[in-house]
């Protein structure tokens, strides 16, 4: 098993992952704000690599991309400035990009450096499934990399079925037919929609992500998944303040503490900090 697997082995309700934007707000920012987010507990992340057109994301997140690539953001100065992050966190690390760059990186070599930087994972949103099975996953289950498949309200009871067999690592719920970007409270609709695929007892887990803002949302994503993922609301924090500031920000604004609050630890002990979670 690789860290995704482990952590939901060890871990079933209350994850959170938190996206960001590599880059962004400034080019040589990533390692800080990975180490900060460890630090004050979070689960997972998920390291964003701009592109010029990032479909699938609201104008936060748009924004973001556009700033980090006038900053010189790359996927290759990423990996640059990922090699050896695995002597200073051990949560897990997923990447989150469109195919275009990394095709022109080339898929395999790609996959070869997320492997050898400790990535543990990659969410590609255009990447067509068919793709995903005949081409891409031999690839990638070569170098134990998980590939994160999303579904949305419209996915059918028998595509998700299909991408929960042959997936691994977590289920993507995007919680609404719509573009990244933060939502007061979800409405019975999509609290129907979190209910229906609970109730489908999937192999895999599943977070909750596109909305999750605040102390509400992020409940409700608890409530019907093993966690939540928050993109937009922690993109926007880290424009207005440091990284540090930004990470105790983001979980003042869904009702938890940091580990370093709680317990006044400047270092991240997992096996402590996962007996008192």
């Amino acid at each position: 098993m690789n860290r995704i697997q482990q952590l939901f082995g060890r871990k079933e309700k209350n994850i959170l992952s938190v996206y960001f934007t590599a880059g962004y707000p400034a080019f040589d920012i990533t390692r800080e704000i990975i180490g900060e987010l460890q630090r004050q507990g979070i689960d997972m992340v998920e390291i964003g690599i701009p592109f010029s057109d990032p479909m699938a994301d609201g104008i936060v997140i748009q924004n973001a991309a556009a700033k980090a690539l006038q900053n010189g953001m790359s996927l290759s100065k990423l990996f640059g400035q990922l090699r050896n992050i695995r002597s200073e966190v051990d949560i897990p690390l997923i990447l989150m990009g469109y195919l275009n760059p990394i095709m022109q990186y080339g898929f395999e070599n790609f996959c070869r450096s997320c492997h050898e930087v400790g990535v543990d994972g990659v969410i590609i949103p255009d990447l067509p499934f068919k793709d995903y099975l005949e081409e891409y996953k031999p690839v990638a289950d070569r170098y134990d990399l998980n590939v994160i498949m999303l579904i949305t309200p419209e996915t059918s009871e028998e595509r998700i079925r299909f991408i929960d067999r042959n997936t691994e690592g977590f289920i993507y719920m995007v919680s609404s037919a719509a573009t990244t970007g933060a939502q007061q409270s979800f409405d019975e609709v999509k609290q129907e929609y979190f209910r229906r695929i609970a109730a489908m007892n999937l192999r895999n887990p599943r977070l909750i992500g596109f909305g999750i803002s605040n102390r509400e949302t992020f409940d409700s994503a608890c409530r019907n998944a093993s966690g939540a993922i928050i993109g937009s609301q922690f993109v926007k924090l880290l424009a207005q303040g440091s990284p540090a500031k930004a990470v105790s920000r983001l979980l003042e604004m869904i009702g938890k503490k940091s580990v370093e609050n709680l317990y006044g630890f400047k270092n991240h002990d997992n096996i402590f900090i996962e007996k008192f979670r």
